[in-house]
């Protein structure tokens, strides 16, 4: 008969225990805020390079859409930069020596002209004083002598001219031409990149949405991944818990299959109140006024949850306390 009420006692007291664990627990599941991998261009899919469920690295590549348009404005791009920067380089010389030759062929003969017509005159100069011709034949030489001379002139500042560079300002504009096909040529490659797409983080692939051969829209996901990172419990605790819970506080998390519970922290506390959650895993939950709380646990224990999956939440110093009184209980 003792035996009997010791028995019943213990049964009394794990009821309690039970209904005081419970009382301290929420009810959630977990989350996943997908990572929507796109291209800005449209584009034929050429190439898929995952299947869903794979896991892959930062940097893998995840698809490639036909890109020959974007290769071929590239390709030209190239060229007028090449064109840009011969121009800009060809502002920096004269003319080339055989062109510098001509000048300097026809300056020579200007100078054989100029001491001809100054011969000419000094002799005109000497007849005109002895009476022998008109001193009008004496001003003819003296202009052919000025004209000889101009002519000397002009030639000498045209192969000036012919060894100095641009001026200034056709050089700036050069340069100026030189940056505008470098920034075409970066938009090409630019575009032309973006036909591939690579992952943005160590993930795994949670769905691929189109097939080879089928057009993709510009901005259309293609593959959905899903980081560690992002992977979240979201649970409901009612107005009265609320000051148990703090931005910060671990939790701990329990789920079928699971195994050992998962540690996790609060890092998102609702500041509106809803009525009923979203999800609705019990009938005591009904009709009352919870706000929803968001907890991250660490990267290492984040696959080991599910999206969708129900989740049992629980403040951790209770968790261990439970953990704790079971084992005695156990024992006895």
């Amino acid at each position: 008969m003792k035996n009997s009420n010791v028995a019943a006692w213990c049964a009394l007291g794990l009821l309690a225990a039970c209904g005081a664990n419970k009382d301290e627990g929420w009810s959630g599941y977990a989350y996943a805020d997908y990572v929507y991998v796109a291209a800005p261009l449209a584009g034929t899919l050429s190439n898929l390079y995952v299947i869903s469920g794979q896991q892959v690295t930062r940097g893998k590549p995840l698809f490639e859409l036909e890109s020959e348009s974007e290769k071929a404005a590239r390709e030209e791009a190239n060229a007028r930069l090449a064109a840009a920067t011969y121009q800009a380089a060809d502002a920096d010389k004269g003319k080339r020596p055989p062109e510098v030759a001509v000048n300097q062929a026809q300056l020579a003969q200007a100078r054989a002209q100029a001491q001809l017509a100054e011969n000419d005159l000094a002799r005109k100069r000497e007849l005109v004083s002895r009476g022998f011709i008109s001193k009008a034949q004496v001003d003819e030489a003296q202009s052919a002598l000025n004209q000889a001379r101009a002519r000397v002139a002009e030639l000498s500042s045209a192969v000036q001219v012919a060894r100095l560079p641009a001026r200034s300002d056709e050089r700036a504009a050069a340069d100026a031409q030189v940056e505008a096909a470098k920034q075409v040529l970066r938009q090409s490659e630019w575009r032309a990149d973006q036909k591939q797409q690579t992952a943005p983080s160590d993930s795994q692939v949670a769905d691929t949405f189109f097939r080879q051969g089928e057009f993709v829209a510009a901005g259309q996901p293609v593959v959905a991944l899903l980081p560690p990172s992002n992977i979240k419990a979201r649970f409901f605790v009612p107005e009265t818990d609320l000051p148990k819970v703090a931005l910060g506080q671990d939790v701990s998390l329990q789920c079928d299959g699971c195994g050992a519970p998962i540690n996790a922290r609060v890092s998102f506390i609702a500041t509106k109140p809803e009525y009923t959650p979203p999800v609705i895993y019990s009938n005591e939950q009904r009709a009352k006024l919870v706000f929803l709380v968001e907890a991250l646990p660490a990267l290492a224990d984040a696959p080991r949850l599910r999206p969708g999956q129900p989740l049992d939440v629980r403040p951790a110093a209770a968790a261990a306390a439970g953990a704790g009184a079971a084992a005695p209980a156990a024992s006895r």
